[in-house]
């Protein structure tokens, strides 16, 4: 009992300290970072509303014509009124060709229906018939990986064509995984409902067959395996939409659908009213009281964390600008400085945090490892600040265990049980990005700042790796290495990694979430948070074998 006692008392965010900024935002270099941060919101913003295009004028026109909402519509009105809403993935396929543009033909995201934390995926019908591209389906299988991961019932409204054909070599075997994973959620207790307003097509036709409840929407679900053309093609049977897969033969006939609504209100409502029923339990914890509120500024966040990735900069005056109260219990603050450690609260929930201030040493990493168990001893999940370039390289550091202490940390990272959340705020090269668990670690939720870069290594480092190789080459042929030839290849090295590098390309690449707006960081993490503490936390038992 006594242990149980300090273990609540020591989190109490009234006993940790509270962090004072050393930022001067009156300084020329705060208001150029913040001019050049506002620059690459606007972009951000540009690329946002771009991922809200829901079709031509004249499809938006046609829809209307027949009573149909859009997509963003029924999203909104099948959420709680004023639920907050968590868009994810909102930029997924932006600029990849022969793709249907950015988010592609799905809106999805986390929020509130009848007071449960739900994953709602809309369907974009007006936008290429909602069709799905290779963008989609990947979106789609890890919008799966987090309802799964955090136990959120799926709400699929459903108006799609299926497949996008030119594409259905690439995404024929990842369409089938994304109807596995309905099934096993299902089997886990996780449920799906869906609503069909309108085409649910050939393999399309198995979301609402998968699902734990489908409704039906009157003289507008068409849910077939084979529409009348290739019926009559395959078979030489001549039959209507409606008498193939309409809304009245599947409620009255087959039984495919379980609800029969009169219109979308209708439908909507059916949706609603089941999860009153549905249990999902009750909220692991929910923070009681008053919350306290950062006493820096968001705002302020966009002249302190650097827009160049390669100006230093001490990640706490971040944490004091996201966690409540500016309040922060550090440890080990004398150790391994470039790896800053330790445990607040975020709108009132508790976290551990590892933030980088630089490259990773040895004595950083074995904090970072020895953190990590300590946060799965007390069943706190953790949150990485990634802005690193990866761990210190050279002779002395390679005879002090580099190596070593780098796979500690990722052993401790790839083993952690308490849920987590990465967010990337600068650098992230090579394998820094692995031991401050990056997408290949499976974090719960991964955000991304427009500034951040992601890569093997950063570009000037990857042309002059590649210019020292060709003259070693060079010289081992006996011939003399082409100076202009070589600059010209080192600025095309240089072009090409900066772009594959960036934000841009990676939150296109599904390699977050989503990018987000820093003065949005608060919300974006303790909305997260608020979903991982949803259900029980438990850390892990043991780690595997590491060096000493």
């Amino acid at each position: 009992m006594l242990l149980k006692r300090i273990k609540i008392h020591c989190f109490h965010s009234n006993l940790m300290q509270t962090l004072k900024s050393k930022i001067q935002t009156n300084s020329q270099s705060y208001q150029d970072n913040h001019s050049q941060m506002l620059e690459a919101l606007t972009k951000l913003q540009k690329h946002l509303k771009e991922s809200r295009f829901e079709g031509k004028d004249r499809h938006i026109a046609r829809a209307r014509e027949r009573g149909k909402m859009l997509a963003r519509e029924r999203l909104e009105l099948v959420l709680d009124k004023d639920s907050p809403f968590l868009e994810l993935l909102p930029l997924a396929g932006m600029g990849n060709k022969g793709g249907f543009g950015a988010g592609g033909t799905n809106v999805s995201g986390i929020g509130l229906v009848a007071g449960k934390l739900c994953m709602v995926n809309s369907n974009v019908g007006t936008r290429k018939g909602g069709s799905v591209d290779y963008a989609t389906v990947f979106k789609s299988l890890r919008l799966g990986d987090i309802a799964r991961e955090n136990r959120l019932p799926s709400i699929n409204l459903v108006e799609s064509g299926g497949a996008n054909l030119p594409d259905q070599a690439k995404i024929f075997n990842y369409g089938g995984e994304s109807f596995r994973e309905i099934s096993r959620r299902s089997q886990m207790g996780i449920p799906t409902i869906s609503i069909v307003f309108g085409n649910a097509t050939a393999g399309g036709a198995y979301v609402p067959g998968m699902s734990d409840f489908s409704i039906f929407q009157k003289k507008a679900a068409k849910v077939f395996l084979a529409g009348p053309p290739l019926v009559k093609m395959a078979t030489n049977e001549i039959a209507s939409d409606e008498e193939l897969g309409g809304a009245e033969m599947h409620s009255r006939v087959s039984g495919v659908s379980d609800y029969l609504a009169e219109d979308e209100y209708d439908a909507i409502r059916i949706a609603r009213e089941l999860m009153e029923i549905i249990d999902v339990g009750k909220p692991h914890f929910t923070p009681e009281g008053a919350i306290e509120e950062p006493i820096y500024q968001a705002e302020e966040i966009l002249g302190t964390v650097p827009f160049n990735p390669k100006t230093p900069f001490d990640a706490k005056e971040l944490i004091m600008r996201v966690v409540d109260g500016s309040r922060f219990s550090e440890f080990k603050p004398e150790y391994g400085p470039t790896l800053v450690t330790g445990w607040a609260k975020i709108h009132g929930y508790p976290l551990g945090i590892l933030a980088n201030n630089g490259v990773l040493f040895s004595e950083s990493a074995s904090k970072g490892a020895q953190f990590i168990q300590l946060s799965n001893k007390n069943n706190i999940p953790l949150i990485f600040l990634q802005n690193t370039t990866g761990f210190m390289v050279g002779k002395a550091y390679e005879e002090g265990g580099m190596i070593k202490n780098g796979a500690k940390l990722i052993n401790a990272v790839s083993n952690s049980k308490v849920p987590s959340i990465t967010l990337m705020i600068g650098n992230s090269y090579g394998a820094g990005n692995y031991g401050m668990n990056g997408r290949s670690y499976n974090p719960n939720f991964l955000f991304t700042y427009p500034n951040a870069k992601i890569g093997v290594m950063g570009s000037e480092q990857l042309a002059g790796v590649m210019e020292i190789i060709q003259r070693a080459a060079a010289e081992r042929s006996g011939t003399e290495y082409n100076q202009e030839q070589g600059e010209m290849l080192k600025a095309m090295l240089i072009a090409e990694a900066e772009s594959k590098s960036s934000a841009w390309h990676s939150t296109s690449e599904l390699w977050d979430d989503g990018l987000i707006d820093p003065r949005e960081t608060r919300n974006h993490l303790g909305f997260s948070l608020a979903v991982l503490y949803n259900q029980p936390i438990k850390g892990a038992e043991g780690f595997g074998v590491w060096r000493h």
